[in-house]
């Protein structure tokens, strides 16, 4: 390709990633690559592989497949039709902003499309420059950093490597901030307002913030920020984290024991939003939306309002745009 008809660079998009299909076999494919990354469980590999393949990987597939199987779309999972939405409306707001098309590809850190598959579609476009954009607010070793173990090792045969660039977190980011509260006015504004704000995200283990990830203390700042943008009391929100998996201590408060507690103390409505997530999938939608509201509403609790995450909100796309301009300077 003439150097002159190249895109001046090309965006990647990266989250975590999806089954392919709704069924025990297909969850068991993708569980087994995802929870096989260290970043994710640093258990000692021989005793994990007992324990993975010998307990979980017989267990956990069809309950989860059929937990797959409630949300699952006409086009796919939720995370990969959202993610889909987003890649093509960051496609299209880049063109509007820079009066050429310039490439945003897809890639899941497990599961398809792959990173390789990624690489090959970037290589075609004649791109020689990179921005990886992991759609992760708060970095976490064991989410954006497996996007770059991944993808380090999907560019490891390549003979000429792209100039490539990171965007490690966003979770203060004016853009970002302003957009979780604007989908939270817009909420109540049509739903009415609940007593308390519960900020929940996916949780870690305490020993991961310990030895120095970053990504509880970012939660909380990220929580902050939006209370502040929404106006509220500190006795009206708060941070929480979901998803424990194990035995061993997680990073706390955890939202189910602080679901029980606001309903056993009476609390007559709660409002939820998970800002960790940059788009709707099976641990928002199940999860949080579902199971939680149970775990509240058996305890006592009242009304239960799931908030939607940012998807492909205009703002949203908005705040990527803003992102890739900032960190593709000079390019």
């Amino acid at each position: 390709m003439n150097p002159s008809q190249r895109p001046p660079f090309g965006v990647l998009l990266a989250n975590l990633g999806t089954p392919e299909a709704p069924t025990p076999k297909a969850v068991r494919e993708y569980l087994a690559e995802f929870l096989w990354d260290k970043r994710v469980v640093d258990v000692p590999r021989p005793l994990w592989w007992l324990i993975l393949h010998g307990v979980i990987l017989r267990i956990r597939p069809g309950r989860v497949a059929k937990a797959y199987a409630s949300v699952w779309g006409e086009h796919g999972s939720p995370l990969m039709t959202i993610s889909r939405a987003q890649q093509q409306a960051l496609k299209e707001a880049l063109k509007a902003q820079y009066g050429c098309d310039i490439p945003v590809i897809l890639a899941m850190t497990y599961g398809q499309p792959s990173m390789e598959q990624a690489g090959r579609e970037l290589r075609a476009t004649g791109v020689d420059k990179m921005l990886v954009l992991p759609l992760y607010p708060q970095f976490s070793s064991s989410t954006t950093a497996a996007v770059f173990d991944r993808l380090a090792k999907a560019l490891k045969p390549c003979p000429h490597l792209p100039e490539t660039r990171w965007i490690n977190e966003y979770h203060q980011h004016p853009g970002y901030i302003t957009a979780l509260a604007n989908s939270v006015r817009e909420y109540w504004a049509e739903h009415g307002r609940g007593d308390r704000l519960l900020m929940s995200f996916h949780g870690i283990p305490q020993r991961y913030e310990d030895r120095g990830d970053p990504y509880p203390s970012q939660c909380r700042a990220t929580a902050q920020a939006l209370a502040t943008e929404l106006g509220l009391s500190e006795e009206q929100w708060l941070c929480s984290f979901q998803s424990r998996f194990g035995r061993e201590e997680w990073v706390k408060p955890y939202t189910d024991f602080t679901l029980i507690d606001w309903g056993k103390a009476g609390v007559g409505r709660v409002d939820v939003i998970s800002p960790a997530f940059s788009a709707d999938c099976l641990e928002t939608l199940e999860e949080l939306d579902v199971e939680n509201r149970e775990t509240f509403q058996h305890n006592g609790g009242g009304e239960y309002h799931y908030i939607p995450c940012l998807n492909d909100r205009a703002d949203h796309i908005d705040m990527m745009v803003q992102l890739v301009q900032n960190n593709t300077q000079g390019w």
